[in-house]
């Protein structure tokens, strides 16, 4: 399946080898997630190394570990579509972060709506009865 059609279709395609993938990436890792600060909308989860972490305390904005790149990713360093840091909780067996963010910018997803603007969150389809992806409106 191309990205076109994985990121805009509405054929399900879920990549249940993602974890094995994530695994074989060679860094430790843990599970990394953006929520809106004033909406509590999930926008991305992504990984974090402790390079990732202390880069996103000393940036103040949401730092991944890119597990497809093997690289360091600042949220919208290169677009200017950034998550502001508000705060970083940890969860209870400290093996997981949540960024609890500010969207700045256009938007906090790479995909871009039809009319070319980022979308505000990487939740943008649900999965209907038929067992379908449709866009969320």
């Amino acid at each position: 399946m191309n990205h076109y059609d994985l990121e805009e279709g509405a054929l399900l395609n879920l990549d249940f080898s993602k974890l094995k993938k994530v695994a074989a990436c060679g860094e430790d890792i843990i599970p990394a997630i953006a929520q809106d600060h004033e909406t509590g909308e999930v926008l991305i989860v992504g990984y974090a190394n402790e390079l990732a972490l202390n880069t996103a305390k000393i940036e103040g904005m949401a730092t991944f570990w890119s597990t497809s790149r093997n690289e360091l990713w600042i949220k919208g360093k290169t677009s200017g579509d950034f998550l502001e840091i508000i705060e970083i909780r940890v969860n209870c067996e400290q093996n997981s972060i949540l960024y609890m963010v500010k969207p700045r910018g256009k938007g906090a997803c790479h995909t871009k709506d039809e009319n070319g603007v980022p979308r505000q969150s990487c939740y943008y389809r649900k999965l209907n009865s038929a067992g379908d992806l449709e866009f969320d409106q």
